[in-house]
């Protein structure tokens, strides 16, 4: 038989104590991704950034260091980032709904914000926490900008309903045709509805069962 557990209050305190020390000491993002630019290192680990990276942590901002300068911390405006911009031809962005910026860092250009995310050109309904702040490839989308910006006809995608044979398959299928004495009169072809429809009439049939 298992033994009472003992509540020990002064323990449990400690506890907490430990874990709000260990909460207070731990540093600031400020200081985590605090960058020395002539260095190229974090001062807090001393690690140097990859060269790749160095073009872009000179000449373009992170999120914070944009929002830091706007009324309200730019909560309304809409935001991009490089990298999506050179990858898709589609509006990729977030539009800022809520900031929560860290005062203790210089100039408040530390934080986190939340937003809705549209991405190729599709809108997230959720908000949600924006991911890669600290990332130097941030760029504001200018007020007036902002409608064209956003603006976007999807293109109906393409469906492949038929697709050819591998050649393999082809030439067995013909010499199978060729033997069972049938015209060849079109090229065979793969459906790919009734290939997507197979499992799901096969998963009916053993949903119904076998009568006995």
């Amino acid at each position: 038989m298992a033994g009472k557990k003992i509540h020990r209050p002064i323990a449990a305190m400690a506890k907490k104590i430990r874990e709000y020390r260990a909460l207070k000491d731990r540093p600031r993002d400020s200081q985590r991704f605090a960058v020395d630019y002539e260095t190229m290192r974090r001062p807090l680990t001393q690690k140097r950034l990859p060269v790749r990276a160095w073009e872009d942590v000179r000449n373009e901002n992170r999120l914070f260091a944009l929002l830091c300068r706007l009324p309200r911390f730019g909560v309304g405006r809409t935001v991009t980032r490089k990298s999506w911009l050179w990858a898709h031809d589609e509006p990729c962005y977030w539009v800022i709904t809520k900031v929560k910026a860290d005062y203790m860092a210089e100039n408040m250009d530390h934080g986190k914000a939340w937003g809705y995310l549209t991405f190729k050109g599709k809108t997230e309904q959720e908000v949600r926490e924006i991911d890669k702040a600290m990332y130097h490839d941030w760029r504001m989308v200018p007020k007036h900008e902002e409608e064209a910006f956003k603006n976007f006809t999807p293109v109906p995608e393409e469906t492949v309903q038929f697709l050819p044979y591998p050649p393999l398959l082809r030439a067995m299928i013909l010499a199978q045709w060729q033997k069972e004495g049938k015209p060849i009169m079109e090229e065979p072809i793969i459906d790919l509805e009734k290939v997507l429809a197979a499992p799901q009439e096969q998963a009916k049939k053993k949903a119904k069962g076998t009568p006995i």
